[in-house]
């Protein structure tokens, strides 16, 4: 198993479950009752789900009577974020070189058709 954090974090959101489970969170903080109602899993699932997202550091569970609700921490997705934004940047790049060669084809064939008339 990946020690470092952002193989952690990328890891624990390869699971589209544990993806919906942080949906759900980031509109609030919310029980394992009711994590565990939009999904066709048992509640022991996604106690399993749970337990990947908090070693991953994306969830906290407090503590509240027998409840044990559970929060969104971004905290680690801003690293996920800022890994992401390298390529971003890379890809960016790729489309502006395109789209000067695209132009410069478009001029080309503008000119030509001028010639032929």
């Amino acid at each position: 198993m990946s020690t470092d954090s952002l193989s952690t974090t990328f890891a624990a959101l390869a699971d589209p479950t544990r993806r919906a489970i942080l949906a759900q969170l980031a509109l609030g903080e919310a029980t394992v009752a009711e994590l565990t109602k939009p999904f066709s899993i048992s509640a022991p699932a996604v106690t399993k789900h749970l337990k990947v997202l908090q070693r991953a550091k994306l969830i906290t569970q407090g503590r509240h009577a027998q409840w044990r609700p559970c929060q969104l921490n971004a905290t680690p997705l801003r690293e996920v974020a800022d890994f992401i934004e390298q390529y971003r940047q890379y890809w960016e790049q790729s489309l502006d070189r395109l789209e000067a060669y695209l132009k410069i084809l478009q001029t080309e064939e503008m000119q030509s058709a001028e010639k032929k008339d």
